[in-house]
């Protein structure tokens, strides 16, 4: 299982958000790739590097993300904002892999022509929820779409790897979601990155339990209650 630090940047700092709500952030350093580099040098297997201002659509911290990515050696996905097809091509010309929320479930057209041209390795649909309905554009807007149709809807398309976030659980600490989670990883044919609740090793232990393919870790991270030296050492 992949040990995935995020990095969440509003105005080129790295915040983690209540349960995805901008007002209410705290800001943990204003130099990105120091962090970034920290968590390499911890063992992480990939960086999460989230795209607030753009996803939001109040702004954009691209060039910083860009330079992080080429100024780090372990693989990085890039979220947030991802809306269209230009930019998505220029954003995969530096990231390893993207992850797509809003314009997978919105533009299926684009969405076909990017698997088609860069594979279906190098993108991660994310499938955030409140309940078990999909929910996008930050997650401000329901779409009404069950998370297993959701997800198998995609399988069919061609698509095998999924970002899974419950809401509610995002930025709070309180565990992770595993009933979702568990319900998602026994979908055939899909790797799922789990995201959302982590709070303490025992979490990654029941999240590696449930067979997701990755961990997403934000908040227990950077409030010093888990390590990516501990994490690495059950997985």
């Amino acid at each position: 299982m992949k040990i995935i630090p995020a990095i969440d940047l509003m105005d080129g700092k790295v915040v983690r958000l209540f349960k995805g709500d901008p007002k209410k952030q705290t800001v943990y350093s204003d130099k990105p790739l120091e962090i970034a580099k920290k968590w390499e040098d911890a063992g992480a297997d990939m960086i999460h590097l989230v795209d607030l201002d753009a996803t939001l659509g109040i702004g954009s911290n691209l060039e910083i993300i860009e330079s992080i990515a080429n100024e780090i050696s372990i693989p990085i996905q890039v979220a947030g904002g991802l809306r269209d097809e230009s930019k998505i091509v220029k954003v995969l010309g530096f990231a390893s892999r993207i992850v797509l929320g809003t314009i997978a479930f919105e533009d299926k057209e684009i969405l076909k022509r990017i698997l088609s041209k860069f594979g279906k390795e190098r993108i991660v649909i994310s499938v955030d929820h409140i309940d078990g309905i999909i929910v996008v554009e930050g997650w401000q807007k329901k779409t009404g779409i069950n998370l297993v149709k959701g997800i198998n809807d995609f399988v069919e398309m061609g698509f095998s790897d999924f970002l899974l976030t419950n809401v509610s659980r995002d930025g709070t600490l309180q565990g992770p979601d595993l009933e979702f989670l568990e319900t998602a990883c026994r979908i055939k044919n899909t790797n799922i990155i789990a995201s959302g609740g982590i709070s303490n090793i025992d979490d990654i232990k029941r999240v590696k339990e449930s067979k997701a393919d990755g961990v997403i870790l934000g908040k227990a991270l950077y409030e010093n209650l888990i390590s990516i030296e501990e994490a690495k050492k059950i997985t």
